[in-house]
């Protein structure tokens, strides 16, 4: 009732690569654009950095982007039992057009709500599947800026993180004209 917009997902509709988050916060509630607040961009940095475009119309280095929830839950909670599984068959949708070569999970609620596990901490890094799909789960860029301030603890985190993305790499072959 709050929202003022229902963010779908963004990027390439047949891209290789797909990223899913948890759901949209107040920067993409007013933009109706999945991550384009400061975890958005941090998400983009680290795309642009395995040799992807967010940005890109072609399948080889395009990336697609979508929530466990089209809305944004009040006081930017995280989504409740009932909103995730009203979305829940949308995303499975959106899935099945993408037809992603592999999806990578930001955070727990996605790692919860798409595959039914908890314990980001002890999934992420450590390959799951989604109806044939491998999945890597990891961070959510929003838990890796908690740590800004503490450098030492921001490098160790975005290091795992960049571990689990260089595994995805690694996985997905990119070309080398693409890195």
């Amino acid at each position: 009732q709050e929202r003022h917009s229902v963010v779908c997902g963004d990027g390439f509709p047949k891209a290789r690569l797909m990223f899913i988050g948890e759901g949209p916060g107040e920067e993409e509630d007013k933009q109706g654009i999945a991550f384009v607040g400061r975890a958005g961009q941090l998400l983009s940095n680290m795309i642009k950095a395995m040799g992807f475009d967010r940005n890109s119309n072609t399948p080889e280095n395009a990336v697609f982007i979508a929530n466990i929830v089209k809305c944004r839950p009040p006081g930017n909670r995280n989504p409740s039992e009932q909103e995730a599984a009203a979305c829940l068959p949308f995303l499975q949708r959106q899935i099945e057009l993408v037809k992603p070569q592999v999806i990578v999970l930001l955070g727990a609620v996605a790692l919860h709500f798409l595959l039914n596990k908890t314990g980001i901490s002890k999934c992420r890094g450590t390959w799951l599947d989604y109806q044939g799909i491998p999945v890597m789960p990891t961070f959510h860029p929003a838990y890796l800026l908690r740590f800004e301030s503490q450098k030492t603890m921001f490098i160790s985190e975005k290091r795992k993180v960049w571990n689990d993305l260089q595994q995805v790499m690694a996985r997905m072959k990119l070309p080398s004209s693409a890195k």
